[in-house]
């Protein structure tokens, strides 16, 4: 602050006391004291900590729109509020009106997240991509259809077959075969939208492709490799 000659430092809430110990010791080096402006912290996805990469609670803004938009959904309808402030142009009088209608029924938070949603994919993306990515979003997520667009993977089962949870470590699906076996304990694992609720599952040699969900947003179709 003293060597730039700040007239102004700008920062989150939680950098306050850094910026007024800049403040107090620019006076006793000859400098006129800086103005010291805090915006709030964005809060991310889990509605606790601030929004960051390494709490993994984050957007980013490079993200393709469908991802962005899914994330975005998965907000509280208390949190959505405070991303209308911070993250879009509307005033704070036409964001009052909108908690007004959602609060006596006239908007229904699912179609107000959605329009926040909207709002941040066009201006990260455009506008087009944001209405492709609600649409994709209400196919999945509300209709329960496979993405539009899946991805696949040729993956070799072997004479024998191979367990399920290598088959997830092998698309990324699970950093470990103890996590993958986790995600199987909590029934968040689907094949050909089928629950795997069995741990030692194996999935046989002579399997043609299938569809393999972990969660709501890990989809793959496997095509096994010819043998």
């Amino acid at each position: 602050s003293v060597y730039l000659r700040a007239d102004v430092e700008l920062g989150g809430t939680d950098q306050l006391f850094n910026l007024n110990v800049g403040r107090d010791i620019m006076p006793s080096l000859g400098v006129e004291a800086q103005v010291v402006m805090t915006t709030p912290l964005l809060v991310g996805l889990d509605g606790i900590e601030k929004m960051s990469k390494s709490t993994d609670n984050y957007v980013g803004i490079t993200e393709p729109p469908n991802e962005m938009f899914g994330k975005l959904m998965s907000i509280s309808d208390e949190l959505m509020w405070d991303y209308y402030k911070l993250l879009t142009d509307m005033s704070i009088e036409e964001i009052d009106a909108l908690k007004t209608k959602a609060a006596s029924g006239e908007l229904h938070p699912k179609q107000a997240k959605v329009d926040l949603a909207t709002r941040i994919i066009t201006d990260f993306h455009s506008a087009e991509d944001a209405r492709t990515a609600a649409e994709e979003f209400e196919r999945r997520f509300v209709q329960k259809a496979l993405p539009s667009e899946l991805h696949e993977r040729v993956i070799a089962l072997g004479d024998e077959g191979v367990r399920l949870t290598v088959v997830m470590l092998r698309c990324g699906f699970a950093d470990s075969n103890a996590a993958a076996t986790r995600l199987i304990d909590q029934g968040s694992v689907r094949i050909d939208d089928e629950r795997v609720v069995d741990k030692w599952h194996v999935i046989p040699s002579d399997t043609g492709p299938f569809v393999l969900q972990v969660g709501k947003r890990k989809v793959v179709r496997i095509r096994p490799e010819p043998r």
